[in-house]
């Protein structure tokens, strides 16, 4: 029996070794070299901000915006002068309980009647191979402060299937709510807010 397993399993190996070694390579690929000079538009399907923040101790509780907007400048032969503004819609936030989310949208949070739009603008990169810090400006609940993001590239090259030429990059950062005037329930409610960003922009 178990020289019938073996000789099976052999079988299946060699049967799958030609498959794999057909299969195409990945699109998109953490490679500079794939990237061209032009700015480039927000993909705002595939582009998200996730937050987290310690909910009383008891657990950790998670968010997201989406169809953000917004455009990036980038010429890989002079990194350091890329350039990134995108408006996030925080009216467009998304969560589980849409009792939770309609009380994040009231004036004890991010008020969204009078600021339903955020705004990050860089002022600066420094780039070290395909990571970079990115500089910026958050406008947040209708206060600014600089906000650095530790970013990383994801994916550069042709769309498959839009043949649209895309590059990829993740990003994370940790803010301070209070900083923009979200305190509420804090320190009950962490003040720390950590955030992940994904997102694709398109030539």
């Amino acid at each position: 029996m178990k020289k019938l397993l073996a000789a099976a399993g052999l079988a299946a190996t060699l049967i799958a070794t030609p498959v794999l070694a057909q299969a195409p390579a990945m699109p998109g690929a953490p490679d500079v070299s794939r990237i061209s000079a032009a700015t480039y538009k927000v993909d705002p399907h595939h582009t998200q901000v996730v937050w987290s923040v310690d909910h009383m101790g008891f657990s950790i509780l998670y968010g997201m915006f989406g169809e953000m907007s917004g455009n990036l400048t980038l010429d890989p032969a002079n990194p350091s002068a890329a350039k990134v503004a995108i408006d996030i819609p925080i009216s467009g936030m998304t969560n589980p309980s849409p009792a939770f989310t309609k009380h994040l949208q009231s004036k004890d949070f991010f008020d969204i009647a009078t600021h339903p739009t955020a705004k990050f603008v860089s002022t600066a990169v420094v780039v070290n191979g395909q990571n970079a810090k990115i500089t910026g400006d958050l406008t947040l609940h209708g206060v600014t402060k600089p906000v650095t993001l530790d970013a990383k590239l994801t994916g550069a090259g042709a769309n498959p299937m839009s043949k649209v030429e895309t590059v990829g990059f993740s990003a994370t950062t940790t803010l301070k709510r209070s900083d923009f005037g979200l305190g509420y329930a804090a320190p009950v409610v962490g003040d720390e807010v950590k955030v992940k960003i994904t997102a694709a922009f398109e030539k």
